[in-house]
Formats: C-alpha cells, structure tokens, sequence
C-alpha cells in the first residue's frame, strides 16, 4: 500500500501542483483552465445561468416533452441520471473534507466554482446533445447497448475534425478509468467507510452488497438506469435537505454568523482544522474549488454524456436543463451540509474515537518549523506515551495521527478513564503497555472527516441520537446511484473505443472495481479519483472553448425562434439530419 500511496501522491502532485507560483503558493493549471473557461462562458453567452435559470426548470418539468422525438430517455430522467451522479457523496463525504483541509472559507469557492460551472454544463451538454450518435433500435437489440452515444469524444472528433481524434480517445480513455475511481470505488468507499464506523461491518461485506445492487440495475441499461434514478434522486435529495433544513431552523441563531465565517475565511483563513491553511489563501481556495468540481463536475465531460440521451431535437433545451445541476447539487445541497456541520461546530471539533491501528483513517505527520505539517510521512519505530502524552511533540516529531490531524491523549478504554502508558509499535499495528499488555487498539479524541464527520453534526443537530440516520440513509443511496449514473458514462467511453461488444465487458469490470473501491484506504481513493479527475478536464475544456462560436449560434437561434411556444420556426434544427451531417 505504501508504493500505491507514492504512486498516487506524485499523480497528484503533478495534476494538481503544477501550474503558476504565487508566493510560497501555487495556482494549478487545472484549476486556472477550469475558472477562465467558466468565466469565459459566461460572458460569450450572456449570463446563460441567469436568464435561463427559470426555463431549464419549465422545461425538466416535462410541459414541452415529446415522446416521438430522438432519444433514450426523458428531460427529467436525463437530469435525474446525471444529478444521481453529481448529487452524491461528494455532497455529503466532499464538503466535510473541503472544511477539513481548508476551513470555512472553502464553501465560498465551491459556490464560485458552481455558477460558473453553470455556464460551463450549459456549454457542453448542448454540444454533447448537437453531435450525438443516434442508431435505430433492431428486434434483436440488446437492452444495455441504448441507441444513443454522445458527450465530449464526440464533440471533439466532429467538431474540431479528424484530426483532433487522438484526443478524443485520450478522453474517453481518461473518463473511463474515472468512472472507475471517482463515480464508482469512491461511492463505495464511502459506504464501506460509514457501515464500518456506524456498524462494525467489515468492508469487503459492504462492497459485496453494493456492487450486487449496482449489478442489477445497470445490466438494463440506460432505460432502466434513467427509471432508477428518477425516482432514487428526488427521494435522497428531500430527505436529506429536510434534515439539514430542520437542523437549521433549531440553530437559526447561529446562520448570519456562520455565514459571516464562510465570507472571512474565504479571504483571510486561519487553516483547515487539518492544519493545512495556516492563513494560505490558495489552500482554502484549492480546495473549494477541488471539491466543488468533484461534487457538480462542470467541465468534466462526464455529465453530457447522460444529457446526450435525451429524447430532444433541440440541443440548448437540454443544455437548459443541464445548467441546474451544479445549482441543485452545489449552491443548494452542499450548502447545507456545510451549514449543518459550521453551525454545529462540528468542523473542528474532536469526537471519541476508537483509533484501530489497521484502519485507512490512521497516518502518521510531522510538524514544519513554518508550523504546518507534513503529511503521510514514513511512520517511526515507535511512538513513546506517559500518562496518555506522546513523550516527543513540536517541530521534527513524528505523531500518530487520525484523520491527519495529530491525537493529543491515548486512553486503553473506549469510556477514556485510563490513560494509556507505554509504546505505539506502527510495524506491529499494535501498543504495548508497561505491564506488557498488548493493545490492538486505543481510544482518544479525534476530528472526523468525509462522511462521519457529516453524521456526527446531523447526530449534535437533530433532538435525540438519531440524526446521523439520515446521512447514513442518504449515504447509502447517494453513493448506489451515483455508480449506477457513472456506470452509464463509462460504458459509453466503451462503446466509442471498441464499439458495442465492448459494453457488457465493461459493466462487469465496474463491478468489480466497485467491490475493490470499498476496501482500499479513504485517502487513496478519494485522491486517485482527483487525479483522473482533473486529466480528463483538459482535453474538454479546451474543445468547448474553441467550440463555443457554435454553441452561441445555436443558443441565439434557440431564444429567438422560441420551439417550446411555436413548435419550432425557421432555424430548427433538421431531425432527418444524421450526426455526421451536422
């Protein structure tokens, strides 16, 4: 695990590190490329996310369908499917980790990241929708092939011409191994994680039982996947806001200031409880803007692909359509969870916590002379402990710690009346006390992070001690249906690639990489997916940019002819004409 972990970290390093040097800080083209080409957006084609905002809802509503036009599915089931898999863990598990790493602060560049993500889903969704790949469906067509196949490779290819086909396969390529890692083993770690934490159950038994729910429902196809998800993403969504809305409601005293936190941290940030801001204005924005990209994936490529299904003629109304996700998903949901977990004070706060030496929350830090700390370092030989205290603290000391942040006070039982005098042996996973009593594992206060750190403030927020239900609920079907979605852009990068035998193979190794996502370590699951995360953004953002002259020229004909009043007009597009005409 330890060269895997090496591995992952300088993937990181260069995606997410490499880029423009501002003081002691560095802004990385990623992150550059991903706000210019919002902002970008934005100003070509008029504020589309505010003066379309209204029509996108009247449109998912379903008051201007059509079922004999071009499509696999519907307005409202093409949103479902892709808000299943951007209203996920992300939502729950990414915001927590946002506030860990870099503070408050960071929810206001998540909500940067989310209006201009609007203009950006707007973008990409019409051009998924205008150079789709639509095929007749046979008697002898198999369900989980669908007739329809769109999103950025083929936007790529047929919009900026053969020539640029190398780099569709480079995306599809990219975005398959994602929906593997970010779409899938970070949905079932998450739940492993939560069962374990919540239930003891080991997580090889929580990946089986995902990964044989999300095997059911994807072998049907995107027909199947569009009715699941129809019903799964409404559902979780309201569950989930009414909890954190009554929470809220409880604690109503404490909104203006926890805004007023989010506002002064966003500029001026102290540090993530992790200790990583220590005042770094770049860290906080880092990591908003990282999160916020992981929860509603503007510009990631991955959502046209479901809206490319879309029984419609006219390829802006789903772009429409698509720009409400990164609101419903960013400004709306994961405000609240930030809201709950902020005004809770559960952000920074330390937890009772049974510190097993062989779980993926445990690591090991070191403390700079700059005071922040370097983390995932090589463990020492051993940690020496006197009365519950680490006997070597400060700057060079190497401390256990959870969740990255170092464990001040050991105790031998889970009600913290003992204190714990003896050795940590790391090699061993193991403590030895002076008595020579060996300890698999100790206790002590600890923060939490992703999302039993959501369950803890749900838990301190709601009367009684049931409100971590509600996150573990949501968790379990946020996580299924966010698999299922992305199950859907993966197959499709498939079917680009190797054509329709490629696609049954393919659903099969996602469930199996499912199982494998839920036993590997928090940490390197949630950063490999960044990784892929932040590779597949490239060769997409910079395909909308250059493709953006035709999305306002079918933007402008769109609002000037109005279809969804008239029935279409001079300017409609042709529904004889194939994808290759266009």
């Amino acid at each position: 695990m330890g060269v895997l972990r090496d591995f992952v970290d300088a993937m990181e390093g260069w995606v997410w590190a490499s880029g423009i040097h501002v003081g002691d800080e560095t802004v990385p083209f990623v992150v550059i490329l991903l706000l210019g080409a919002g902002c970008y957006f934005t100003g070509r084609l008029g504020f589309i996310q505010i003066r379309a905002l209204a029509h996108g809802f009247a449109v998912t509503s379903g008051k201007y369908d059509d079922p004999d036009e071009t499509g696999d599915v519907t307005h409202f089931q093409a949103l479902s499917t892709a808000l299943s898999a951007t209203v996920g863990i992300g939502n729950i598990a990414g915001v927590a980790i946002a506030l860990h790493w870099g503070g408050p602060g960071a929810l206001f560049w998540m909500w940067v990241t989310a209006v201009l993500g609007m203009a950006t889903k707007f973008a990409e969704v019409t051009l998924a929708q205008y150079y789709r790949d639509v095929k007749e469906r046979g008697p002898d067509h198999p369900v989980w092939e669908g007739t329809v196949s769109g999103g950025p490779m083929y936007y790529i290819e047929r919009g900026l011409g053969k020539n640029w086909k190398p780099v569709a396969v480079f995306f599809a390529v990219m975005l398959g191994i994602t929906a593997f890692l970010t779409g899938n083993g970070v949905q079932a770690n998450t739940v492993a994680d939560v069962m374990r934490d919540e239930f003891n159950i080991p997580v090889w038994i929580s990946g089986i039982v995902t990964a044989t729910v999300v095997a059911a429902v994807i072998i049907g196809g995107i027909r199947r996947i569009g009715k699941v998800t129809a019903i799964l993403a409404p559902t979780m969504a309201v569950v989930y806001v009414l909890g954190a809305m009554i929470i809220i409601l409880l604690h109503v005293d404490q909104v203006v200031p926890s805004f007023a936190l989010i506002f002064t941290e966003a500029f001026n940030p102290s540090a993530g409880v992790a200790g990583a801001g220590v005042g770094a204005f770049l860290v906080t924005m880092m990591w908003g803007v990282r999160r916020g990209l992981f929860s509603n994936e503007a510009g990631q490529g991955s959502a046209p692909i479901a809206h490319a299904a879309a029984k419609t003629e006219e390829p802006v109304s789903e772009g429409v359509v698509a720009l409400l996700e990164p609101f419903i998903d960013t400004i709306v949901i994961c405000t609240m969870t930030a809201l709950v977990i902020i005004i809770t004070a559960s952000w920074d706060d330390r937890f009772p916590t049974e510190l097993t030496f062989t779980g993926g929350h445990m690591s090991y830090l070191e403390e700079r002379p700059d005071g922040r700390f370097d983390f995932f370092v090589a463990p020492p030989s051993e940690i020496e402990v006197r009365d519950g205290v680490p006997t070597e603290v400060g700057v060079g000391a190497r401390r256990l710690a959870w969740h990255e942040v170092a464990v001040d006070t050991f105790y031998t039982d889970a009600a913290q009346a003992s204190l714990f005098s003896g050795t940590i042996l790391p090699g061993e996973q193991s403590a030895v006390g002076e008595d020579g009593t060996v300890y698999p594992a100790l206790f002590g206060n600890a923060v939490q992070n992703g999302a039993p750190l959501t369950m803890a403030a749900f838990r301190r927020g709601l009367p009684g001690d049931w409100g971590h239900y509600i996150v573990l609920l949501t968790v379990l079907l946020f996580a299924i249906s966010t698999a299922i979605a992305w199950s859907y852009y993966g197959d499709r990068c498939a079917f680009y690639l190797f054509g329709s035998k490629s696609v049954l193979p393919y659903k099969l190794v996602f469930v199996g990489m499912h199982f494998m996502g839920a036993v590997v370590p928090l940490t390197v699951a949630w950063t490999l997916g960044d990784v892929f995360l932040g590779l597949v953004i490239i060769p997409n953002l910079v395909a909308v940019v250059i493709l953006t002259p035709k999305v306002k020229e079918l933007s402008d004909s769109y609002f000037r002819r109005k279809p969804w009043l008239s029935g279409g007009g001079p300017g409609t597009p042709n529904r004889a004409a194939s994808s290759e005409q266009r």
